[in-house]
């Protein structure tokens, strides 16, 4: 079955969404899913953007369960507004070790994770820690669907440019696995 979907200009409004690509089904789910609190402020985007930038949280043991990853979530949201003084949690998607892709800031958004490149991108965090190893087929496989969603959505330019956070300033984020996995992807940039 296939159906056309339409996205509002300035943020996805889902109480839990799966969308088919090819094989694959990617779940989105919402903000209240994880009890996010409001954004102080939040900055809009009109347009589709040139950036995705990948990052990781670099919680060592990641999530497994809807639990574990929701109370991840939550305790990253808590970071950002508390002690990093951000208007909501940083990132506008996270893709979790529970095999879904949660709400952050969501589309049409700037987010606070990449200095020059919020106003211009979208921010996906992988929980866990990719230093030594990648994260599941699954949750690439959901980073590639939620690009492509992006895409069709109107959210993200044909010709963006895919970044590795180190790539705009100096971190070790999304870690180096990570990041030489990202450097595979076709929309891949050296800058």
């Amino acid at each position: 079955m296939e159906a056309t979907i339409k996205f509002p200009a300035l943020a996805v409004a889902l109480l839990c969404c799966s969308l088919a690509f090819g094989s694959n089904a990617l779940t989105i789910e919402p903000r209240s899913s994880w009890g996010a609190v409001s954004a102080r402020s939040p900055l809009r985007i009109r347009g589709a953007v040139d950036y995705v930038i990948i990052h990781h949280s670099d919680n060592p043991n990641g999530c497994t369960t809807s639990e574990q990853c929701k109370r991840m979530i939550k305790a990253i949201q808590t970071d950002h507004k508390g002690r990093r003084n951000f208007s909501d949690i940083g990132y506008n998607f996270i893709v979790a070790g529970d095999g879904k892709v949660y709400e952050g800031r969501g589309f049409g958004l700037a987010g606070s994770h990449a200095p020059n490149y919020n106003r211009n991108s979208i921010g996906i965090v992988f929980i866990g820690n990719f230093e030594n190893q990648t994260p599941s087929q699954q949750m690439l496989q959901n980073a590639k669907d939620l690009i492509a969603l992006a895409k069709q959505g109107g959210h993200l330019k044909d010709d963006y440019t895919l970044l590795g956070h180190r790539q705009t300033k100096a971190t070790a984020c999304p870690g180096t696995a990570l990041y030489n996995e990202i450097k595979t992807w076709p929309k891949w940039r050296s800058i």
